[in-house]
């Protein structure tokens, strides 16, 4: 006999328990908006899960945390497909487990869905000592990507990568913001040196009158390419190897949006970009050294 409840109410892990105990085989189906799950039992022990693109353990872990939704136990012949040989017991004291730590991480990452974005900070001086896996995290950050997504980006779980971004949101590295917030601006009004674009000498805009009328057969998108090359050979002299990857990054984005037609606005972020990571990277004083060789680009 199938039956039904609001997760508000009865937790997952406790649900599971009393589907279990009476040797019952079936499938929980599990909702919370967009978000769907299945957890599948076999006379009583969890054989199967899913949620997403998760599958196995992951899943019963990431649906054991959920605190509001609803669920749905249907009697169903065996599943399948089998992802997990983990006893109940064991499944369900790593889920009490996690479910514990997210009440700690859910201090500083109230949702999922949430995105980080660098934190440009003045006064920040000398190296930044990170780990492989915090490294790995802060590349996939684009001020585009959710906390999810990132999770997703890195080969991580959700839960994995949650507690990576704790660390980094509690030194003050990055930041989250909701995703109907518009983005942060790239640094503190009073020094737009940090991450703002640098001021191009009067009569030096690309798309100038007398810049036309001197190059006519050159069109004003492959000035800006011609401009953006220009900005990457900076970048890649003054980050040398370690900021490779993310200057080819931003400038493979930008050289594609003014392809699509795009204006200098499309280098205006690729730069904004790339003098965040640098600060990051770098710190500050090679930050304002990068800016300053960037105002020298025609």
């Amino acid at each position: 006999m199938a039956f039904q409840g609001s997760l508000a109410e009865l937790h997952l892990p406790d649900i599971i328990q009393l589907v279990s105990v009476s040797g019952k085989t079936g499938v929980f189906h599990l909702v919370d908006g967009n978000l769907k799950g299945q957890i599948y039992l076999h006379e009583g022990r969890i054989v199967h899960a899913t949620l997403d693109d998760v599958s196995g353990e992951e899943a019963v872990y990431a649906l054991a945390i959920w605190n509001q939704g609803d669920f749905k136990f249907e009697p169903a012949a065996p599943s399948e497909v089998k992802t997990i040989s983990k006893s109940n017991t064991n499944l369900l004291m790593e889920a009490a487990r996690r479910l514990d730590e997210w009440r700690v991480l859910s201090n500083k990452i109230p949702s999922v869905e949430m995105i980080p974005e660098f934190v440009v900070q003045e006064s920040r001086e000398g190296q930044i000592n990170l780990n492989t896996s915090e490294w790995l995290i802060l590349s996939k950050i684009d001020g585009h990507r959710s906390v999810k997504a990132i999770g997703q980006a890195s080969g991580l779980s959700v839960f994995d990568a949650s507690k990576i971004l704790y660390g980094l949101i509690a030194t003050g590295l990055i930041r989250l913001r909701d995703r109907s917030a518009p983005p942060a601006a790239a640094a503190p009004a009073t020094r737009p040196r940090t991450g703002s674009f640098p001021a191009m000498p009067a009569g030096q805009a690309p798309l100038a009158a007398g810049a036309a009328a001197a190059a006519p057969a050159a069109s004003p998108a492959t000035e800006l390419v011609a401009r953006l090359n220009k900005v990457r050979d900076v970048c890649n002299h003054v980050l040398g190897a370690v900021g490779e990857s993310v200057v080819n990054k931003h400038y493979v984005k930008a050289k594609s949006e003014l392809e699509r037609g795009a204006g200098l606005e499309a280098i205006e972020e690729a730069i904004n970009q790339i003098a965040r990571a640098t600060s990051i990277l770098k710190g500050p004083s090679t930050t304002d050294a990068l800016l300053e060789q960037l105002k020298t680009v025609r």
